[in-house]
């Protein structure tokens, strides 16, 4: 029964009538007050639609004055579309999710008779949830005919797909008749963006910037016009500091790899580029950077036509740390090249990635072209959870050319379980 009333009372209420307490429909529509809505945009630059020929054509220069005399032209680039004056809009246009949705209300009464106790009440109806958009809760004494009370109201929109925009009113006539109707308006919000990103892990062999994470953001504008990217970076979690890729470096200052003009057509897609480094005090325990891990969020702003600004901020992105297993073994220093059958010194760090004590025994094992120098099969002692272990070692090269570090194997002696780690890292022989 309710369902029915409101669908009744919002067909009535958009022909101008409306239904009172009672129930009751009254037959005529102008004595009651009406509501009025319209969107609040910028204006848009005025086009035409130039007419040019050659001038041994039969018009001559007819098409190229009439064009100077058009006031809607640019004086000496008549040719061009693009003109000087601006237009109001025509239609309702579209709304884009990180856009302010701005709307006149305007309740107007047209009846020849005042009215009191003028109450408009303005809710955003989404899919999710109702919000109170009135700027005041206060109701207007009286509303003389042909008078209006009007409220603009501003409304961030977060949320794509329906929205009902509901208007209250309530009044009160002369005979002391209290009477409600509202008007219904509903908008569709689109998706302004489609925002991709990949995550690439990278182990350096330096200590000082292991577990980089290069996070790589593309941006395609999805609608039919041109925006201006004011700012794309990314807000980074407590974990990780953050570098951004995405300008060289010059004397003075850095330019964008995009130019000076940020602009993104229709359709197309950029992509930007930001380097995560784990904090000192996260890096240093080898258990807690484990499994998924929050990166940050990306905070994208842009303009449209005439300064229309829009922001989106994403959810908190999140990445697979990649897995060491228990034992994890990286190299803290190696030199570039080496002479060929001449010993060099690395420097190897292990960390222990598991909930339990592990006491290890190193064995080196030669390949065709890298020989260990040393004693193999030493004990290195008892390492604790989180902890790490410094390992110098010495070995040398008998073959030229590129040569791959490998050979090198952890025993946990409690266990008796063996790791292998091949391809460690490589080094130039000549």
């Amino acid at each position: 029964m309710e369902v029915n009333q409101a669908k009744q009372e919002h067909l009535l209420a958009l022909k101008g009538l409306h239904m009172d307490i009672s129930g009751k429909f009254p037959t005529l529509c102008n004595p009651n007050p009406n509501v009025y809505l319209m969107r609040l945009t910028k204006p848009t630059l005025f086009t035409n639609m130039p007419v040019t020929c050659e001038d041994r054509d039969l018009p001559g220069d007819l098409f190229g004055r009439l064009m100077k005399e058009d006031p809607c032209t640019i004086k000496g680039a008549e040719a061009l579309m693009l003109g000087e004056m601006l237009t109001l809009p025509q239609n309702f246009g579209n709304i884009f999710l990180g856009e302010t949705f701005s709307s006149y209300i305007s309740v107007h009464n047209d009846s020849s008779q005042v009215v009191k106790d003028i109450l408009v009440k303005a809710d955003l109806q989404t899919s999710s949830q109702r919000l109170n958009l009135s700027a005041s809760n206060n109701a207007v004494t009286e509303l003389k005919p042909e008078s209006c009370v009007d409220d603009v109201i501003h409304h961030e929109v977060k949320e794509i797909g329906t929205h009902i925009l509901v208007c209250a009113v309530s009044y009160t006539t002369q005979a002391g008749e209290k009477l409600y109707f509202r008007k219904f308006f509903k908008f569709q919000v689109l998706k302004p963006l489609d925002v991709k990103t990949k995550f690439y892990n990278a182990e350096s062999d330096l200590s000082s910037v292991t577990d980089e994470v290069f996070l790589e953001a593309q941006i395609q504008n999805i609608t039919t016009s041109s925006m201006f990217m004011e700012k794309v970076s990314l807000e980074p979690s407590m974990m990780y500091n953050i570098a951004e890729l995405n300008t060289v470096e010059t004397e003075d200052e850095g330019t964008s790899t995009f130019g000076k003009m940020s602009y993104l057509q229709p359709m197309d897609t950029r992509q930007y580029l930001y380097c995560l480094k784990p904090k000192p005090e996260f890096a240093e325990k080898a258990g807690i950077i484990k499994g998924v891990t929050v990166i940050g969020k990306l905070d994208i702003v842009w303009k449209t036509n005439l300064g229309e600004r829009g922001r989106l901020q994403t959810s908190q992105l999140q990445r697979m740390a990649p897995g060491y297993g228990d034992v994890r073994l990286s190299l803290e220093m190696i030199p570039d090249t080496v002479n060929l059958e001449e010993p060099f010194d690395i420097t190897c760090k292990i960390t222990n990635c598991s909930e339990r004590t592990m006491d290890l025994v190193l064995e080196m094992c030669n390949t065709c072209s890298i020989h260990w120098c040393g004693v193999s099969g030493r004990q290195l002692g008892k390492v604790s959870p989180s902890a790490s272990l410094a390992l110098p070692l010495k070995l040398l090269s008998s073959v030229q050319g590129l040569q791959s570090i490998s050979g090198l194997r952890l025993t946990d002696s409690f266990l008796k379980r063996t790791y292998e780690y091949d391809d460690i890292a490589q080094t130039q022989s000549q």
